[in-house]
Parts: C-alpha cells; sequence; structure tokens
C-alpha cells in the first residue's frame, strides 16, 4: 500500500503523481543529451520519492507493482509491435526465435550455477534468479535503440528488438517453475513442460488470429470520430492479452504479435494510432519504472551491492556472450555483430516485474532476491545503455540515416487554415528526381498546389517533372494523408 505521511487523500496522491511524471519528462531532456539512458532517471526519481528517499512515500505492496507492470508492459509490448516491420524481422526470425527461447533457458540455468558458486544461495534459489533475469526487457531494448536513433547495419535492430520482445513467456513460465520447486519440492516437472510449449504455441497462434481480426474490426466498424480508434485498440489489446492468459496462452507474446500484424496492415488511422501508443509507451516507461523505484528501498540495496555486481559483470561478460556465440555458430552475423548482440543483453522492467512473483509468495528470501534483480537491472540499464551507441560506433556497425539525403520534409503550420501544409525539398540523390507528379502514387485528399524552383513558383501539372532542389507545397485533409505520402516517397528510395 501507499501511505504518505499518515495520509492518502485522492488530491494528495494525483499530485504527488503529477509531480514524478513531470519530474521524469523535464529531466530526461539533460538525460538524453548527456547519453544515460531516461529509464535510470525514473527509477532514481521513483527511489528519490520512496520512504528511504525525500519523498518518504511508503510503497510495499507487490501486487499494486505487478498489476501496473503488466498493464505498462502491454502498452510498450503493443507500440514495439506496431512499429515492427514484418519484412525486417522476417530474415531474422529463426535466430530471434533461438535466443527467445532456448537463450533464455541457457541463461538462466548458467546464471543459476554463476550464482551458485559465488554465494550462499542453494541452486534451486540461485536458478530461480537465473530464471528471473534470463530475458532481455523489451522496454529497455525498444527506448535505449530507438531513443538513442542508432541506424544499426543490416538487421540488428530487428533480431534484438523482436528478441526482447518475444522472450518473457520463456523466463516467466521459469520463474515460475522454480518458484513452485522451492515452495512446493514435489510438484511436477513434465507439466510445466507442457505449460511452457502451450504458452507458446496458443500465444503465437492467438496473437496472430486476433490480430487478424483486429484489423478487419477497425476497417469495418467506421467510427465518426478518428479520436475512437486509438481507445478501440486498447481495449483490442487487452482482450487479446487476457483471453491468451484465459485459455493458457501467453499474453505478452500475444499482444505482441497481434500488433505485429495490425502495424504491417493497412488500417484506418493507423499513423494518429501509431503516435498515439508512442506518447502512451513513454508514460508507460515512466509509471512502471517510477513505481519499481518507489517499491525497493535503497538502503537495503547496500547489503547486496557486491554480490549484485559480481552476478550483473558475469552476466555482461561471460553468461551473455556464451549463449549468443553458441546458438548463433552458424549464423551469417559477423564476430563484431555477435560481439555486439552480447552486449545488448539489457535487463530491465520485466526481470523486476518478475522478481515480485517470489515476494508475492511469501518467499523467506523474497527480499534479497528482489533487490539482486533491482539492482542487476539498474547496472545493467546503466552500463550497457550508457556504452551502447559507443560500442556500436566502435564496432563500425552503424550507419546515416539514407533518408536524410533524399529528402527534407517541414510542417507549415498556419492556426488559420484547417488544412494542412506541408513543404518537401527534394535532394539530389533521391530517386524522385526526374520523375513526373502523375507517377507517384499520392492519395486523393493530398494535392502538390506549387512547386519552388530556383527562385520562381511552378504550378504544377500532371505531367510536370520533379528536379533536384524542388520544394514542393502539399496540402491534406489531415497529418494521416501527409504521412502516406511521407511512406510513399520513403518506399521510392
Amino acid at each position: 500500500m501507499i501511505i504518505y505521511n499518515n495520509c492518502i487523500s485522492p488530491e494528495k496522491i494525483i499530485f504527488i503523481i503529477s509531480i514524478l511524471i513531470f519530474l521524469s519528462t523535464v529531466f530526461s531532456k539533460v538525460m538524453y543529451k548527456i547519453g544515460i539512458p531516461t529509464l535510470i532517471l525514473f527509477l532514481g526519481i521513483g527511489m528519490i520519492a520512496g520512504c528511504d528517499g525525500v519523498g518518504k512515500i511508503y510503497f510495499d505492496d507487490p501486487h499494486i507493482a505487478q498489476f501496473v507492470g503488466t498493464i505498462a508492459l502491454n502498452f510498450i509490448l503493443f507500440h514495439g509491435g506496431l512499429e515492427t516491420k514484418y519484412s525486417q524481422i522476417k530474415p531474422v526470425l529463426k535466430s530471434a526465435s533461438l535466443l527467445a527461447t532456448v537463450g533464455v533457458f541457457l541463461t538462466a540455468i548458467l546464471t543459476g550455477i554463476f550464482i551458485f558458486y559465488i554465494s550462499d544461495f542453494t541452486i534451486l534459489e540461485s536458478i530461480l534468479i537465473g530464471s528471473i533475469v534470463s530475458s532481455t526487457d523489451a522496454a529497455s531494448v525498444f527506448s535505449i535503440l530507438r531513443s538513442k536513433d542508432l541506424n544499426l547495419k543490416g538487421d540488428l535492430a530487428p533480431l534484438l528488438e523482436l528478441e526482447s520482445g518475444s522472450n518473457d513467456p520463456m523466463a516467466c513460465i521459469l520463474t515460475i517453475l522454480f518458484l513452485d520447486l522451492i515452495t512446493s519440492p514435489n510438484s511436477n516437472i513434465i507439466s510445466y513442460v507442457f505449460m511452457l510449449i502451450n504458452q507458446l504455441v496458443i500465444g503465437c497462434l492467438l496473437g496472430y488470429l486476433l490480430g487478424k481480426l483486429s484489423v478487419k474490426i477497425l476497417n469495418k466498424i467506421n467510427l465518426d470520430i478518428q479520436g475512437l480508434y486509438p481507445i478501440l485498440t486498447i481495449a483490442l489489446a487487452f482482450l487479446i492479452f487476457s483471453l491468451s492468459e484465459y485459455i493458457g496462452g501467453n499474453g505478452f507474446l500475444s499482444i505482441y504479435i497481434a500488433a505485429i500484424i495490425i502495424g504491417n496492415s493497412n488500417i484506418i488511422s493507423k499513423n494518429t494510432i501509431i503516435r498515439f501508443y508512442d506518447g502512451c509507451s513513454w508514460l508507460m516507461q515512466i509509471i512502471l519504472f517510477v513505481t519499481l523505484g518507489l517499491l525497493v528501498f535503497p538502503k537495503r540495496i547496500f547489503n547486496i551491492l557486491s554480490i549484485g555486481t559480481l552476478i550483473a559483470v558475469g552476466m555482461i561478460l561471460l553468461i551473455r556472450p556464451i549463449v549468443v556465440f553458441l546458438l548463433l555458430y552458424k549464423s551469417k552475423y559477423s564476430t563484431k555483430e555477435k560481439l555486439f548482440i552480447s552486449f545488448v543483453g539489457l535487463r530491465g522492467g520485466a526481470p523486476i516485474v518478475f522478481a515480485t512473483y517470489p515476494l508475492i509468495a511469501g518467499l523467506n528470501i523474497a527480499s534479497d532476491i528482489f533487490n539482486i534483480v533491482f539492482y542487476i537491472c539498474v547496472f545493467s540499464i546503466l552500463i550497457q545503455g550508457t556504452f551502447l551507441p559507443i560500442l556500436a560506433k566502435k564496432l563500425h556497425l552503424t550507419e546515416d540515416h539514407k533518408e536524410n539525403y533524399f529528402l527534407h520534409y517541414k510542417y507549415l503550420e498556419d492556426n488559420n487554415i484547417k488544412n494542412k501544409l506541408f513543404e518537401i525539398t527534394i535532394k539530389e540523390e533521391s530517386n524522385i528526381c526526374g520523375m513526373k507528379i502523375l507517377d507517384l502514387n499520392i492519395p486523393q485528399n493530398v494535392l502538390i498546389i506549387l512547386i519552388e524552383r530556383t527562385n520562381q513558383y511552378i504550378i504544377p501539372k500532371g505531367d510536370t517533372t520533379i528536379k533536384s532542389g524542388d520544394k514542393l507545397i502539399l496540402i491534406s485533409k489531415t497529418l494521416d494523408d501527409f504521412l502516406d505520402v511521407k511512406n510513399e516517397f520513403y518506399k521510392l528510395n
């Protein structure tokens, strides 16, 4: 529960939440500029606001933290799936699937053995900790790869994002399995094997089918208010998650796959939905990490600093590289790429949420496990998240954004005009140079009303040829219409 100076009045809780979100948003700009992952800021603000910090907010309810984590991960995974292009993940399906299943299992076992030999935990307790931290975290990977605006060569980004978006089911079932083996030694392991298979198969199948159904619903329902489409997708996302969980699948896997299906389909108000989830995803990351920061007691972290550091360093420098190089031995990835994939084994929100399971189960060492997992995740985000862009550049695995050489976009905002005006500058390297306007696949709701060329204005016609340096002035009814043009121009390049 939450206690703040023995008072929990609604207006005070709302005030505290608004201040925490405000500080997280404002200071994230500073963190971004100095190259430190903003997720650390969100955790830090939660810890500072907590009982051991200046805020003196006492929060010790793992049930609420787990519920908040589940809701937040739904939004984060759904947004990640929406922006995942099938054409990009198709070449990496095999490698990502290996890392998300066999890779997680090997990580859990190897980490457990490592912990057993450097600590006083039993072998089952050690593997339980290994299971909790065995998956890479989607929130951390999506946030850091996309906020850092890294343009990684080849298909490294799709591989890492697909792995992080699909490896939670294995980590979740391993956590439940070893937690039950500790609390109920007579548990049937075979039943958990079948449970894992069911979660993966049902999760994938249901995600695909409900994703297809969601596309039909979004296109057939014909809502009069455009702003309701993102709300409808929230309902669909939660339905997919809950239905999958109810019939034995993994909800996180279902919601991610469904989002990939929706994001790669032609749906009404697609760009509005994606922009909505972009904002929601950041909001949920703030809420998730601030909540998890509140749940931890920083003074207790000092008791596990040495063991936590050893485990974190061991996972980064030893266990993750062993797993990656073993599973990707015969893959197309070079040694430099495998080194980078090894380093991007980021831990974050999902493992901390899984660490609430032992707390809810009432395990005697649950507090120590939670603190260790929390510290490992903070260490991972801070060290790996900070040095990830540096390592990518040192290994020469980044490249410039090609679209910046082709086109330049500018939104001409005018509050007196109801329609949207845009300016597109065609650069020399663009494949659009030499094309006629009638050859461009421009939506009916968009018109090129003017072309500025060498200090003169041209009224465009269908047979007007576009030249390098042309500035096209477009008018559209909505921002979505223009974004469709932007996407079409990207395809041409």
